[in-house]
């Protein structure tokens, strides 16, 4: 393996993909960040357009703003991406579906194996709870940009495929107005430095079936950046998710 480029590597994320790939025995050949200056042993660019070195991956975990230069150099050389950036606008998400007809493209809001059970359990609960009321609630760290997260879109988007239908989503709650049939209610919480919690509550007449997942470090995610690398070398060009590296 030649190696592979972290995109945003001096961030939060970006440092523990970086130090998770040393521990692995993997190759960082070079970094792309706006702040060049950090610890990585190895050549930080601002841009993709001033990277030399030969890479098998691309790592991202860096902003919605640096897709489009990730993609055309990924394209351009040939090398898969994994993709574990959120907040990406619709025509964004249909950018990467284009993009991974010509090469393979490993794209989850959340790298981590137990949200990948959660997923499954929520789509189990759903189909069989199906009259019960759905809530969903993400809390995160102070410094997040997005709300609701990428990993509540992923939840809400696995119970409305299970249930065959799309349900009306109410972000937060405001007013004086009561719940409707159907609705999935959707909140975000953000203070200190939560890592990261997923709570799903499914709600009947008498009861109350609540399935939580709860992350105690960001490394958890660069692990499963390491694992999709390893994974996606190889692979002919579509999109890829847990589902596929993951049999749960």
């Amino acid at each position: 393996m030649n190696g592979i480029i972290i995109s945003g590597i001096n961030g939060k994320m970006g440092r523990f993909v970086y130090q998770r790939a040393i521990e692995s025995d993997i190759r960082v050949v070079a970094g792309v960040d706006k702040n060049i200056v950090g610890a990585c042993d190895c050549p930080v660019y601002k841009t993709f357009d001033e990277i030399n070195e030969v890479a098998d991956a691309i790592v991202d975990f860096s902003s919605p703003d640096n897709l489009n230069s990730i993609l055309e150099y990924a394209c351009s050389n040939k090398i898969p991406i994994v993709i574990g950036t959120t907040g990406y606008t619709d025509e964004q998400e249909n950018l990467i579906v284009d993009f991974s007809k010509r090469i393979p493209i490993f794209k989850s809001a959340n790298m981590s194996l137990g949200v990948n059970l959660l997923l499954k359990l929520c789509a189990l609960s759903a189909a069989a709870l199906s009259d019960y009321d759905v809530e969903i609630i993400d809390k995160h760290h102070n410094q997040k940009k997005d709300s609701p997260s990428g990993t509540s879109y992923m939840i809400l988007n696995s119970i409305c495929d299970s249930l065959n239908k799309t349900n009306t989503t109410v972000f937060g709650r405001k007013g004086k107005n009561k719940r409707n049939d159907g609705e999935i209610g959707v909140h975000s919480v953000r203070g200190g430095g939560i890592v990261g919690e997923h709570e799903v509550l499914f709600v009947g007449k008498n009861e109350c079936v609540t399935i939580t997942h709860t992350a105690f470090s960001k490394e958890l995610f660069a692990d499963g950046a390491i694992k999709a690398v390893n994974f996606l070398i190889g692979k002919p060009a579509r999109l890829y998710s847990m589902d596929d590296m993951v049999n749960i």
